[in-house]
């Protein structure tokens, strides 16, 4: 599997919040993860975004990725996918009762590679933006 393949099937299962179980087989063990948002500051791992991102689909039940960019550099041994979420929250959960509140937030994920497998994730993203967007901020 090239790493364009590994990055979609990853990037899919996480948006879709499959969460980190099922998306370890295209991360190594200790895959980090980083993003410049206070909503992801306690998140370090690849493993707990995608579990972050399986409980996000709670309270935005609806919640879908848009892709717009999908690129692989070789060179680099990355893969950046660019893309938009859309969602409302419709659910039990997040930090006030349901708001029908709905969301379109632009975000880009880096994925780095080692061995084949992602060795660490820097997602891009203003979480102010989508907070308040959703009436959670």
């Amino acid at each position: 599997m090239s790493i364009t393949e590994t990055a979609m099937a990853f990037f899919d299962a996480c948006e879709t919040g499959k969460g980190g179980d099922a998306c370890k087989e295209w991360c190594h063990d200790n895959a980090s993860f980083s993003c410049q948002a206070e909503a992801l500051a306690d998140v370090t791992t690849l493993a707990g975004y995608a579990d972050w991102m399986q409980g996000l689909l709670g309270p935005i039940s609806d919640g879908r990725y848009e892709l717009k960019s999908f690129a692989c550099d070789e060179e680099r041994g990355n893969v950046t996918a660019a893309a938009v979420f859309h969602g409302s929250h419709n659910g039990e959960g997040g930090p006030v009762p349901p708001t029908g509140q709905t969301v379109a937030a632009d975000y880009v994920y880096v994925m780095e590679f080692d061995g084949g497998k992602i060795s660490h994730m820097t997602k891009i993203w203003n979480d102010v933006y989508s907070l308040k967007a959703l009436g959670w901020a």
